[in-house]
């Protein structure tokens, strides 16, 4: 297959993601979500601050034959926007939509935000919960005033364009990562109202999640991005120290989105995981 007519195919991949989208009553909204059937135990993949189900678009292939249950968290893709934007309020609707589909006792996979609302959530609502995978999270951002996401965030004005020169920072990948799928996630984000990005942001910013640490049940396993510009070494060794018998595994290549710049990788120690929780 040649190069234009590759890209092509990829557009068409991740044009066609919106339209596996299925909505559910959590109890106070509806969230909407990708289920895609497989056997075993299921995944419940959690994305980050901005993004949507999509996430894990480049990652469910690597993770043929599970079932993978991704949804977009409330205010951010096809997920109605409720009232609150806390973590808490999001772990609320992760247990809401595991009761929902009746998963039993899901492998959890959190990135970024997905991170610290999948701690709140095992915290929380420790029988809902079969496993913990972390990527590039945090117990805490300590993002101060001046960080330039906070500035980025301020400064944004609505209609907000997918092409703005922010995408190319807040979006920026280590490896080589597929334009259209960036390219759909940037488009996607912009939907949002900078009023709800600088709300959600504001709530990541004041989130600690110490306390919740302390409650989860023991065995996570942590991947974390070698070049991670966010979410640094201090912040990795900080959660595998609080959260009990954590590990840390090392995507030293990767920044921020390790599942975006290596799946392959992820999947594997995913799949570690879903052993290490059937033995």
């Amino acid at each position: 297959m040649s190069l234009a007519a590759s890209s092509l195919a990829g557009l068409a991949e991740q044009d066609a993601w919106a339209a596996r989208k299925r909505f559910v009553d959590v109890g106070v909204l509806d969230l909407a979500y990708v289920d895609i059937p497989g056997e075993g135990r299921p995944l419940l993949l959690i994305h980050g601050f901005t993004d949507t189900s999509r996430s894990f678009s480049l990652l469910a292939p690597h993770l043929a034959g599970h079932r993978l249950v991704m949804p977009d968290l409330r205010g951010h893709g096809a997920s109605q926007a409720g009232r609150g934007f806390g973590v808490a309020d999001f772990a609320g609707d992760m247990a809401g939509l595991i009761r929902s589909l009746g998963l039993d006792r899901p492998l959890v996979v959190g990135h970024s935000l997905g991170a610290m609302v999948s701690i709140a959530l095992a915290a929380g609502h420790p029988e809902l919960v079969g496993g913990l995978m972390l990527l590039a999270g945090t117990l805490r951002t300590d993002f101060p005033a001046d960080h330039p996401l906070v500035l980025a965030v301020e400064a944004l004005r609505d209609p907000i364009e997918p092409t703005d020169p922010f995408y190319d920072w807040w979006h920026a990948c280590e490896a080589a990562v597929p334009e259209a799928f960036l390219a759909c996630l940037a488009r996607e984000a912009s939907d949002m109202p900078a009023a709800r990005w600088r709300a959600i942001l504001a709530e990541i910013r004041r989130a600690d999640l110490m306390a919740d640490a302390w409650a989860v049940q023991p065995g996570t396993r942590i991947i974390a991005g070698g070049r991670d510009p966010l979410f640094g070494e201090a912040q990795q060794n900080a959660m595998a120290r609080v959260l009990p018998d954590a590990s840390l595994a090392w995507a030293r290549e990767c920044g921020h989105n390790p599942h975006w710049e290596d799946p392959a990788f992820v999947a594997l120690e995913i799949e570690r995981m879903l052993a290490h929780t059937r033995a």
